[in-house]
């Protein structure tokens, strides 16, 4: 996919069109120089929510937690974001308008779809219904590439009351974001990662290794919690995340301490410019202030495009 492909993706989203309305065109920075960790690994420490943990015990310390919440996944997500994360995940799926690939004949190639942490299809059914009944394609396939196993079985089960079941369009891969060696360099037109990424150990390096999967004009785009941009607002629902949520999770799930660590792993997770920074430190071109915010900041899309060298 060129350059101007996957700018034309960006300007599909209403956020983008109205940056374009007022530019005329992408106002566009590169990545800042990289920056390297002089620790040594296993003296390294992050965070499992407001918890200090070695990073290799962080993966199976998350691990676990989605194990545990697999098969109550809408559930969770539903206390999470108040019952509207599939408003968001249909408003980011549109946003990206995947599908329609030509080559220099004019003739349908489709993209490739890289969907990171996405388990349970969620997005990746999404892309596939948008490719085929909005653009017509047939030939746009995702891979849902998860590091969790049974979040994956649930995508499988799932996928098996869609059409594409069985089909070369959806592939399963169990790997972690991370370490993406059996993704070739340059291979991805459109790398995306909905409410994962702020639960990986080296947040820097799975988005270098988005870099290096997307083709030159590939892009990045990443649906996340994020922080809310209004003091009241976000003091209810920092009640509401604190207060109720563990509480439900126990009641509904029987795993208070579950959705306790997904609800501390919200507040942990970098601002809105924070984020958007380190996507342009792993060297992608940040399109306008580089996020759109989705119902006062609860959440937020971030975009990135792989430049042409």
């Amino acid at each position: 996919m060129s350059l101007r492909a996957g700018t034309a993706i960006l300007k599909r989203s209403r956020y983008s069109l109205r940056l374009y309305d007022q530019t005329r065109a992408f106002t566009c920075t590169t990545g800042r120089s990289q920056q390297t960790a002089g620790q040594p690994k296993d003296d390294r420490t992050t965070h499992f929510g407001f918890e200090t943990v070695p990073e290799s015990a962080k993966e199976s310390k998350v691990g676990a937690v989605f194990s545990s919440v697999a098969s109550s996944y809408d559930t969770m997500n539903d206390l999470m974001s108040l019952g509207i994360h599939r408003l968001w995940k249909d408003h980011f799926v549109r946003s990206l308008n995947p599908g329609s690939a030509t080559d220099s004949t004019g003739a349908f190639q489709g993209w490739n779809i890289l969907d990171i942490a996405g388990g349970t299809g969620d997005i990746a059914f999404r892309m596939l219904d948008h490719a085929t009944i909005v653009n017509n394609d047939a030939r746009t396939k995702v891979t849902v590439s998860d590091i969790n196993p049974e979040m994956l079985a649930e995508g499988r089960k799932r996928s098996l009351k869609t059409q594409y079941a069985g089909s070369d369009r959806l592939e399963f891969l169990e790997a972690n974001a991370e370490r993406l060696s059996m993704v070739q360099n340059n291979s991805v037109d459109l790398y995306t990662v909905a409410f994962g990424i702020r639960n990986f150990t080296n947040k820097q390096r799975a988005l270098e290794e988005a870099y290096r999967v997307l083709k030159p004009g590939g892009v990045f785009a990443c649906l996340e919690f994020s922080k809310v941009n209004n003091r009241l607002f976000d003091g209810i629902y920092k009640r509401w995340s604190f207060g109720a949520i563990p509480l439900i999770g126990q009641l509904v799930a029987a795993d208070r301490a579950s959705y306790q660590y997904l609800v501390e792993s919200i507040e942990k997770f970098p601002s809105q410019a924070e984020f958007r920074n380190m996507i342009e430190d792993a060297g992608f071109m940040i399109p306008g202030q580089g996020w759109e915010d989705l119902t006062g900041g609860i959440a937020a899309i971030h975009k990135g495009v792989k430049p042409v060298i």
